[in-house]
């Protein structure tokens, strides 16, 4: 039984996530055609900075509290305790900071007076999305996924009501309105998501006094983790940041008009990725199913366990991700105009797919590394691969071929991770 508990909590995570990305597909279909093309180019904007700010404030603890509860060498509520008063403290310094900040950041980097009030409006979605983090940790960690993704599918049920109810209103008011809704509204989701995390707490699960108080060593612990695994995070994140300020600025250099950048990354970010990226839920199940496992099984020191559970995951992200490729590269145009009502994005498609089929294979070998205590070496790895593409991408832009300068930057991206991965993999356990 015990060794197919990966698999099962893989193949629930997959139904839970199946259910969750057609719900999010959903919102997205909904929310494009209410709102249309210039609120969704606007959102994709936003959206960069707004990854690279809820890195630094959920501190990548989902992972770190899988790792130590799945090790068993805590007792739960304290790991919970402590990581809770972390991340508490690190929201209300992000907040701030985003509060003196955002005029600066929408003025100057993003190029969109706009854009000051959208980050604020994320920066108040910050707790309530860390608070659900954690707890989320803590069923990855005992491996009870049902829990998940149950919280998951009723996030996304709270979300459609309330674009429903809210977002007619807010775009009478104008665009800016429009997208700060749809900010906002996760506050919303991500509360639903907490209750429902609480109400699958187990009925063993009891607070006492000292667990509420902040242990030093525990911290200690949680950080020296956190903090390697949250940096590669960070430096994905900032190369996620700083693509745009790069792209259109030097797009803006060469002759092409704002309008054009604007729509066209729009597409990229909004269509292209968003579809190419929809097996990430089998992916992400997969991922998070085998970090608890490569965690315990590494720690007692079984490494054949360890070479099993990877050889299969990456089998199974393979065959996964080679079927949705195909799917979508041969019925691009057709799942575009179903899905967004345009084709727009579909060229990126063509080019893109073929070698998505190694981007899924990411998540898997990075989980294997954090979960074998090399955060480091993910870090360094997520390092070489942004600043590799920022640079071919300023590079290629000064050519003149406009957003496929972004594209082939992001191919090389998707080859460097993976091969590094690889190498440091068999490095370790080979």
């Amino acid at each position: 039984m015990k060794q197919n508990k990966f698999l099962k909590a893989t193949f629930i995570l997959m139904i839970g996530g199946l259910v969750t990305k057609l719900l999010g597909f959903l919102i997205r279909i909904i929310y494009t055609r209410m709102v249309g093309s210039d609120a969704i180019n606007l959102y994709s904007l936003v959206m960069p900075t707004y990854s690279l700010l809820l890195t630094v404030a959920t501190l990548s603890l989902p992972i770190v509290i899988s790792k130590l509860i799945s090790e068993g060498r805590k007792r739960s509520v304290k790991i919970l305790a402590n990581a809770t008063f972390i991340t508490l403290i690190l929201n209300i310094v992000v907040i701030i900071i985003i509060y003196f900040t955002k005029d600066f950041i929408a003025n100057t980097l993003l190029n969109d007076p706009r854009c000051s009030i959208l980050l604020m409006a994320m920066a108040l979605t910050f707790p309530f999305v860390s608070i659900s983090s954690i707890l989320k940790g803590y069923f990855y960690g005992k491996q009870k996924m049902v829990p998940h993704t149950i919280s998951n599918i009723i996030e996304q049920i709270v979300r459609i009501a309330l674009i429903f109810l809210v977002i007619p209103t807010l775009i009478n008011k104008g665009i800016v309105y429009s997208v700060m809704g749809l900010i906002l509204i996760s506050i919303a989701s991500e509360l639903a998501s907490i209750i429902t995390f609480l109400i699958f707490l187990p009925k063993k699960f009891k607070i006492a006094k000292e667990d509420l108080k902040p242990d030093l060593k525990t911290s200690k612990e949680i950080l020296s983790i956190s903090i390697p695994t949250v940096s590669g995070r960070l430096i994905g994140n900032i190369g996620f940041f700083f693509e745009p300020i790069i792209l259109t600025n030097i797009l803006l250099y060469v002759g092409y008009s704002m309008d054009f950048i604007l729509n066209e990354y729009g597409a990229y970010n909004a269509y292209t990725i968003s579809l190419l990226a929809m097996p990430s839920f089998f992916i992400s199940a997969i991922s998070s199913s085998l970090l608890p496992e490569i965690s315990k099984f590494y720690y007692h020191g079984n490494t054949k366990m360890v070479k099993k559970r990877l050889k299969q995951a990456v089998i199974l992200s393979f065959i996964v991700g080679s079927i949705f490729s195909g799917f979508i590269y041969f019925f691009r145009g057709s799942l575009l105009q179903t899905l967004y009502n345009t084709t727009k994005g579909a060229e990126y498609i063509e080019i893109l797919a073929p070698f998505f089929v190694l981007f899924y294979l990411e998540g898997p070998l990075q989980s294997v590394l954090q979960a074998i205590g090399k955060a480091k070496t993910t870090m360094f790895i997520t390092m070489a691969a942004v600043i590799t593409k920022l640079v071919s991408m300023s590079i290629l832009s000064l050519w003149h071929i406009g957003m496929y300068s972004l594209v082939i930057a992001e191919i090389i991206d998707i080859f460097i991770i993976v091969i590094l991965c690889v190498r440091a993999i068999r490095k370790e356990l080979y």
